[in-house]
């Protein structure tokens, strides 16, 4: 079974920096695409940005693309959602999940394996 753990949310201001993490077990990692979501209070769950199996392809949401950026290091089963610039906005719960396919998918019902989610609080 495939297990999904993150970690690294916390407080910062406006403008701040923040890196959550996200750890994989039970699975071939290195053959997966990784997804990261978000889901502020009274909100619908919303794609943040995904990373392929290798690394080598990329995809961001408008609203953080030139902000967030997304790596992952397959010998540690680890993706990283390093965020920069937050903004109030970006106040959330961050969720990292899986398919277990190769390629991105940009939308929830397309994910069957989920973290527990982090929560990520950006003060202005």
């Amino acid at each position: 079974q495939v297990q999904l753990v993150e970690s690294g949310g916390g407080s910062v201001q406006a403008g701040g920096s923040l890196r959550v993490s996200c750890v994989v077990s039970g699975g071939a990692f290195s053959s997966y695409a990784m997804g990261w979501f978000r889901q502020a209070p009274g909100k619908e769950r919303e794609f943040v940005g995904g990373i392929n199996w290798s690394g080598g392809t990329k995809r961001y949401a408008d609203s953080v693309k030139g902000r967030f950026t997304i790596s992952r290091d397959n010998a540690k089963n680890t993706v990283y959602l390093q965020m920069d610039s937050l903004k109030p906005e970006d106040t959330a719960v961050y969720y990292c999940a899986t398919q277990r396919e190769m390629s991105i998918r940009t939308t929830m019902s397309q994910y069957t394996y989920w973290g527990q989610g982090t929560q990520v609080t950006v003060s202005s």
